[in-house]
């Protein structure tokens, strides 16, 4: 999945058909993967789980939702499941 995509995705997520937001999406995006990266995590184009994690980080941070504690939970379980996997990781490579 290429980052216009992704960002369809993400907008998709939120419900926002605007291109007015496309700016601070891209951000967080581009923020959930780094995080995935400090937590040694490979974010391959390709993958499901990997978007479904970046998806949830930016539906964590964008605004203020009222269902930030259950996404928090969410992403760090995603987060932590894709840091243990070796087909996630260099560890096991």
């Amino acid at each position: 999945m290429n980052a216009e995509e992704m960002l369809e995705a993400a907008k998709l997520a939120l419900r926002i058909v605007t291109d007015a937001f496309d700016d601070e999406i891209i951000d967080l995006l581009n923020a959930a993967v780094e995080d995935l990266g400090v937590a040694g995590v490979i974010v391959p184009d390709a993958s499901a789980l990997v978007r479904r994690a970046c998806i949830t980080y930016v539906r964590m941070h964008f605004g203020q939702p009222d269902d930030y504690d259950r996404l928090k939970k969410s992403y760090d379980e995603q987060k932590a499941q894709l840091a243990t996997c070796t087909g996630f990781t260099e560890w096991g490579r």
